[in-house]
């Protein structure tokens, strides 16, 4: 690859399918390896490709698939699924580039009409977030899957305070436009609103050698989510998972050992080029002394 630098470790970008070899950029908050220097992918980009590859099968002949708030890295991943309608929602408050401005609590979609519903970063601005799910819940179809992403911590209870001023905002929330940081009962939250959900995370899917080399957040959660009210147990790291974690570890594993022996060759090849260049300069050297001498005897026959 054109750029590449031997010294970067290769990773490969699930958001655009391919290599890439030179050194991701950090993030927006400062955070390593986290943006693609091809697609400009972020790391939940290219566990939304893994898990959208996963859930392929839950995936086939769709009628309508929603995005809200999209962005310019989703809409390809969407894109491939080939369903007969996409439509991206935002509320307005920024300059994206979406399908009807819609708020997320009054979504201008008939009941059970949504196969898939992408809903990434956007509850946590809402302040009747409830109410948001409840439309989510009333728009999937029977066979509907919403896919949700929301800043969490773990241990403690939802923090919110939709009427705190935009600078406490930011110093609770992390930004000054959310106005909460979701905790323990998230779950719970999406149940009220007649939402099932299964939390799934990089390494319970993919495994942990796949984390790094995919380039993912091993703490990022998204909570797959259809019609119902029971909570799955979180998929664990080192469960069964997906089945494939087993197959990733194997296939990096056989990868390392591939690039392992491609360095020692590389590194034969760098010794084997130093020597036969060393040789040439002998070459190059003796020729020059052998002339020498011959230029030095033909002067003595002139002379003589």
């Amino acid at each position: 690859m054109t750029g590449a630098d031997k010294h970067v470790p290769k990773g490969y970008c699930a958001a655009c399918g391919a290599m890439v070899s030179r050194q991701f950029r950090p993030g927006p908050d400062g955070r390593p390896d986290a943006v693609c220097p091809r697609c400009g992918s972020l790391e939940r980009h290219r566990f939304l490709s893994l898990l959208l590859g996963v859930l392929a099968p839950e995936l086939r002949d769709l009628d309508l698939v929603v995005e809200i708030a999209p962005s310019r890295q989703s809409k390809p991943l969407l894109d491939r699924l080939d369903a007969r309608q996409r439509l991206s929602l935002d509320a307005g408050y920024d300059s994206r580039d979406v399908d009807a401005l819609a708020s997320l609590t009054e979504l201008p979609l008939r009941d059970g009409s949504v196969d898939l519903l992408v809903c990434y970063h956007v509850l946590e601005h809402i302040p009747d977030d409830g109410a948001a799910m409840r439309e989510i819940a009333r728009v999937l179809s029977p066979r509907g899957i919403a896919l949700l992403e929301v800043p969490i911590k773990v241990g403690v209870p939802t923090e919110e305070d939709p009427s705190a001023t935009p600078e406490e905002r930011l110093r609770r929330f992390g930004q000054s436009d959310h106005v909460r940081w979701y905790g323990d009962d998230f779950d719970a939250r999406l149940s009220a609103a007649g939402l099932a959900s299964l939390r799934v995370t990089p390494p319970a899917l993919v495994g942990e050698a796949a984390v790094k080399w995919f380039r993912l957040m091993a703490h990022e959660v998204v909570w797959v989510a259809h019609l119902g009210r029971e909570t799955a147990a979180p998929m664990l790291a080192g469960g069964t998972g997906s089945g494939l974690t087993a197959a990733f570890d194997a296939v990096l594993a056989d990868l390392d050992k591939a690039q392992a022996r491609l360095a020692r060759e590389r590194e034969r090849a760098t010794r084997l080029v130093a020597q036969r260049d060393a040789l040439r300069g002998r070459l190059a050297d003796e020729k020059a002394r052998r002339e020498a001498r011959l230029l030095t005897r033909l002067r003595r026959v002139v002379r003589l």
